[in-house]
């Protein structure tokens, strides 16, 4: 499934790391890697000179000669380019051209002018992308790259379906346990009747249909992964799914999420795009964004 990384550094440090996350997911799935390095033309006509724009481009080969140094030691081979542009544009056409089948980023990153973003461009990137994006957040490092518990969300939706491919996939690579998660979101189901209390025939019936979703993908990933247990939880945040989703990878020591850009509530409302950008936001493990081109 994954047969070309892309992986896009700023050199930050939070790009590094993502970095050697997606080298090591490579080196695992076997795939040739492209490391990419963007600089912002927004940048370049703000720079007061030669040297300045000179900067930015040695600036963009340094992070990609880090990354190959890096490349290196895992032992996987890479090849570097630097393009000028706008980052998430960039980074998604160059995707397309090189024929990439996932990219990799860091949850935050610098600019060109070396000014932290809260996500940014990951976000305008999710939105762009015709493939799927590995986010990976800061200080992951540290934490566990054997993924032995994985964690897809889901809510029947396309995307949904698609991202049970993608974790059946990966689960497939890294001998990995899958967790089949719908999580019944109390507070819109309310809000949307504006009543003072769900009835309990109402609840059930969401937390039945819950169950028939996270049946259907857990028989799907059941063939190709060595466990799967699935799961319905309710929640009554304000932050919705994403709370229930944030909460359950607490409690599971979940290594990684795959999830899809877009979705639905359990009232048929679209709305797992916000979860998604939220998740990206506040979670310490990376998730594998699977976009629907």
């Amino acid at each position: 499934m994954y047969d070309r990384l892309l992986i896009a550094v700023d050199g930050s440090d939070e790009a590094t790391r993502a970095a050697e996350r997606g080298l090591e997911f490579a080196r695992t799935v076997d795939a040739t890697v492209d490391v990419l390095s963007v600089i912002e033309r927004k940048s370049l006509r703000l720079s007061r000179s030669a040297d300045e724009k000179t900067r930015l481009h040695e600036r963009g080969n340094a992070a990609l000669e880090e990354i190959e140094a890096l490349a290196s030691e895992i032992g996987q081979p890479v090849t570097t380019t630097v393009i000028e542009g706008t980052p998430a544009t960039g980074i998604s056409d160059y995707a397309a051209e090189r024929g990439a089948d996932l990219i990799v980023v860091g949850r935050q990153g610098l600019t060109g002018l070396g000014k932290r973003l809260l996500g940014g461009v990951t976000e305008r990137l999710l939105r762009r992308s015709d493939v799927p994006v590995f986010v990976v957040p800061t200080g992951a490092a540290d934490a566990t790259t054997d993924y032995s518990e994985l964690l897809v969300p889901t809510d029947g939706s396309d995307t949904a379906t698609l991202a049970t491919e993608h974790g059946g996939a990966v689960a497939r690579q890294y001998d990995s346990t899958v967790h089949v998660l719908n999580v019944v979101d109390l507070q819109a189901a309310g809000g949307a009747f504006d009543v003072g209390g769900l009835e309990r025939d109402f609840v059930d019936r969401l937390e039945a249909e819950g169950e028939a979703v996270v049946e259907d993908a857990a028989t799907e990933i059941g063939a190709v992964a060595p466990a799967v247990t699935t799961a319905v939880v309710r929640t009554s945040s304000f932050d919705g799914v994403a709370a229930g989703i944030r909460e359950y990878v607490d409690e599971t020591d979940i290594d990684l999420i795959v999830m899809g850009a877009r979705g639905r509530s359990n009232l048929g409302r679209r709305v797992l795009g916000s979860v998604t950008t939220t998740l990206i936001r506040s979670v310490d493990v990376p998730i594998l964004v699977v976009t629907q081109s």
